[in-house]
């Protein structure tokens, strides 16, 4: 269940991301519709493989978009502890997982077809499929911007709030890898039709549906293995965990016996360290310490007795 709105504080404003998104949904559908109807019409795999990869786009586009309004909603709602920044690393996973069932169905269609080759009304698919080309590449440099780094503050008991940075957002890789991927099979399908309608390489048809669809699931897996990462707590950066320790125990007197460094979503990170044999139980000097590591969420446990 959703929480209480009632609990929410002013959404932030759209950012660039979100609103490229939603204007590449849209361009989406209208070229889906159309490369899907003409892919029947003319019996051309190759565009009919792009319009039905645009239409698992469409969805997952909009998956997208609807990520980054709960993302956006929610932001300093104190449900969610550490904010809402895997909301869009969940979402880019379940794109990815999109994406690999997609370019599995485009294998599967294809294979089917240099099988049971059908004519193709090369005449009537081309024009359709370059139309196709330049609303993907569109859509690329709608969604191909630099987000302003906005943070959203999100207070907690420790001394120190947080804002999620967008700058590993998995949420727009995966929609920024869709569109690419329909860019790749445009002009594919493209290159295909012009074989087959100049060269009498009908077949290249369907061997460009086969192409690309493997080249998209390579895609999908190394997106589905980066968001997967975020969403089981894997350190994005190992080394950081020893550059924390080295910076502590530099002070003198104190053993970092603890240390805990986990990704909160987008560029954010969290840490949790344990110091022990403490001089003083002031938190504050070890904080200075580690403030040039920029955690979005920090916190430091002091101890006077090493147990060791």
């Amino acid at each position: 269940m959703p929480p209480d709105d009632r609990a929410l504080r002013q959404p932030a404003p759209l950012s660039k991301r979100e609103r490229g998104v939603w204007l590449v949904v849209a361009l989406t559908a209208v070229m889906m519709v159309v490369e899907i109807a003409v892919g029947y019409a003319t019996n051309s795999m190759a565009l009919l493989a792009d319009g039905w990869h645009m239409a698992t786009h469409v969805g997952a586009l909009g998956l997208s978009g609807a990520a980054y309004v709960f993302a956006r909603r929610f932001a300093t709602h104190p449900a969610f502890t550490f904010g809402t920044g895997k909301v869009q690393a969940l979402a880019g996973y379940t794109s990815a997982l999109a994406l690999g069932l997609v370019a599995l169905a485009m294998v599967v269609e294809s294979v089917e077809r240099l099988v049971s080759p059908l004519t193709i009304d090369f005449r009537s698919s081309l024009p359709v499929a370059v139309v196709g080309l330049l609303v993907n590449l569109a859509s690329v440099a709608l969604l191909h911007v630099e987000e302003e780094h906005d943070e959203h503050g999100h207070g907690h008991g420790h001394g120190q709030g947080h804002g999620h940075g967008q700058r590993d957002d998995h949420n727009h890789r995966a929609a920024l890898m869709h569109v690419i991927a329909d860019t790749l099979t445009s002009a594919l399908a493209i290159a295909a039709l012009l074989a087959g309608r100049y060269l009498g390489w009908g077949w290249l048809d369907a061997v460009s549906g086969v192409v690309g669809g493997f080249v998209i699931l390579q895609w999908g897996v190394g997106l589905a293995r980066r968001a997967g990462q975020e969403l089981l707590d894997v350190n994005p950066r190992p080394e950081l965990e020893h550059d924390v320790r080295a910076a502590l125990e530099a002070q003198g007197g104190v053993r970092v016996v603890d240390i805990h460094v986990w990704p909160l979503g987008g560029d954010a990170l969290s840490c949790i360290v344990t110091l022990c044999g403490c001089t003083t139980l002031e938190v504050a000097p070890y904080r200075e310490t580690l403030a040039r590591f920029g955690f979005a969420h920090l916190t430091v446990e002091l101890r006077a007795e090493d147990p060791a």
